[in-house]
């Protein structure tokens, strides 16, 4: 949902995107949604773009008027006296070339309401104010109104009114769920789907505020591009797959392709059985990828030589391994130190929440128990993203890990967790999967503690930099990397971290011995029912906290206390040795 300067609008489904898109290609991802979706020959398109020119097609996606019901700007003046700001609240259907007419034939402009209702299922619709007003009592009056008192804008003050005089605050909408529900049970309405699209649902809606941040939560799935000895290959045919290749139906019809110039000059040095192989790979859908996505991607940064990749501009990653020095104070800490010049990652949309976010599970993998909105009726595609930057990979000693999981203060610290995420589960009904596990809560507060303190060295913002925390099995490593559609993701400012890495390293961990707002940051522990921070230690906004972008977690599983001795906790710590 988007608001215009005069309306507001709900942005189409995939079937309201227009033909003129840029395909992307990444196998990996694509062998993983497919198989989340169950659906193979899945393709990854990127947004179609304005071409700025005025004589190309045009480009863009379709939307829908969302909601249907306005306020009208006329406001009834013997409310007014009493201090309430009263308007009316008329349907789409009532308006006369788009304002209000009243009976004097006077003309008011109109703004859709903010008010909307949904469900948990993505459902969306407007409010049935009748309904809302009088439950299944029968009312003959016409007009509805919105009363507004004082200017806090809190929904207590906020009320439905109909022309008969009955009254119903917007904090009522909040209250009683199921058959108590006041905004009734949902009808499976998706208006962003177009018309004759609801479908069956068993869930009663929830009040909506149009531009609230849970009006919305994207469902994604991303993979860094790791490069593999078909990479060459599959390169060529992505370039004249999407024009030519893709109407291939034999062997035949690729020798006569290439007859083409543009298709041979794609495709010299590969023979005509290994393109036709390619193809059929492509039309019959990716085999799945039996490893997670981050088990495949810590295990290529493990496995390098002292590098790895394509090095050329246009390559999708390029790595080179840096020699620590066995004297380092980190050296029973770090087993391996890369330096990413050049990673690609690609990003796509499978569907979304209301309500309540989901992200991937710690390995990356899409979680499939939730109910997500669909981003058509039929997907075919999926949109896509590809962002180009570069990246420091920290790789930490696998015993190192355990041995500091077994002490019993981490173990009674990894029970507080453990509660503390049982509860959570029941406050959130998308909640699934266990516990991520304390190394991953450790690695990832020491990743937003770094990103802090490399950032006045590196010449991006923090904003700019992007985590992934990798606990996959006995292999722990944390990778930061920029990645943006231009070239600012690749200034070579992040990769030149490695050179001082224990400068900054040291650094992180001196920002997270203190919190501005301890000691009761330090003392608060994931258990604390009546906080209900349930996924945090010793973490808040003065300390461990990040802008959410740069966050895989959403500023969740974070706990300094298992990173660096705290003013409370002192003996869970990781790096205890390091902090005197």
């Amino acid at each position: 949902m988007v608001d215009l300067p005069s309306n507001a609008a709900l942005i189409g489904g995939l079937e309201f995107w227009t033909e003129d898109r840029k395909p992307i290609y990444e196998d990996r991802l694509v062998a993983k949604l497919e198989a989340a979706l169950g659906r193979a020959g899945i393709q990854l398109f990127a947004p179609p773009v304005d071409p700025d020119d005025p004589s190309a097609p045009v480009s863009g996606i379709w939307a829908w008027e969302f909601p249907e019901w306005f306020l009208a700007q006329y406001e009834d003046e013997s409310r007014a006296r009493e201090g309430i700001r009263s308007r009316p609240l008329i349907p789409a259907a009532y308006l006369v070339k788009g304002k209000y007419e009243t009976r004097d034939r006077k003309k008011h402009a109109v703004v859709p309401v903010r008010f909307v209702q949904a469900c948990v299922n993505g459902h969306l619709s407007d409010i049935d104010w009748r309904g809302f007003i009088h439950g299944a009592e029968a009312c003959g009056a016409r007009g509805f109104w919105l009363d507004e008192r004082g200017t806090g804008g809190e929904l207590v003050d906020v009320l439905a009114r109909c022309d008969c005089r009955k009254v119903k605050s917007l904090a009522d909408a909040t209250l009683g769920s199921g058959r108590d529900a006041p905004l009734g049970w949902c009808k499976g309405e998706r208006p962003w789907l177009g018309k004759g699209a609801a479908e069956g649902c068993d869930q009663w809606n929830r009040l909506l505020v149009r531009s609230a941040s849970n009006a919305y939560f994207p469902q994604v799935l991303s993979v860094i591009s790791i490069p593999d000895p078909g990479a060459a290959l599959r390169a060529a045919v992505d370039r004249v797959y999407q024009d030519d290749l893709q109407y291939a139906e034999s062997i035949e019809d690729i020798r006569r392709e290439r007859k083409k110039q543009k298709i041979h000059n794609a495709l010299e040095g590969f023979s005509d059985e290994a393109v036709w192989a390619d193809v059929q790979r492509r039309k019959g859908g990716h085999a799945p990828e039996q490893r997670s996505v981050k088990q495949a991607e810590i295990e290529m940064l493990l496995a390098s030589p002292a590098a790895l990749g394509d090095a050329r501009p246009e390559g999708i990653f390029h790595a080179r391994t840096v020699t620590l020095d066995p004297a380092s104070r980190f050296a029973a800490h770090l087993d391996r130190l890369v330096r990413v010049d050049r990673l690609r990652e690609v990003t796509a949309q499978v569907g979304f929440t209301r309500f309540e976010s989901v992200s991937p599970d710690p390995q990356g993998e899409l979680n499939l128990e939730v109910r997500r909105a669909p981003l058509a009726r039929e997907a075919t595609w999926l949109p896509a993203v590809e962002n180009r930057g570069e990246g420091v990979f920290l790789s930490f000693r696998g015993q190192a890990v355990r041995a500091w999981e077994k002490r019993p203060a981490v173990r009674a610290r990894g029970d507080q967790f453990i509660r503390g995420f049982q509860a959570w589960q029941r406050n959130h009904h998308t909640a699934r999967g266990a516990f991520a596990g304390l190394p991953y809560v450790m690695l990832h507060t020491l990743s937003h503690l770094l990103i802090q303190a490399v950032v006045l060295d590196c010449g991006y913002s923090a904003s700019s930099i992007r985590e992934r925390i990798y606990a996959v099995g006995d292999r722990f490593g944390v990778l930061l990397h920029t990645g943006t559609p231009d070239a600012e993701g690749t200034l070579g400012g992040l990769v030149q971290v490695t050179r001082r890495i224990e400068h900054h390293l040291l650094h992180a961990i001196e920002l997270g011995r203190l919190c501005s707002n301890d000691p009761v940051c330090a003392q608060h522990a994931p258990d604390q029912i009546l906080e209900e921070r349930f996924l945090h230690g010793a973490a808040c906004h003065g300390c461990a906290l990040i802008a959410e972008p740069s966050c895989e977690r959403r500023n969740e599983l974070l706990d300094r206390a298992l990173v660096v001795p705290t003013v409370d906790t002192e003996d869970c710590a990781f790096f205890a040795d390091l902090a005197a």
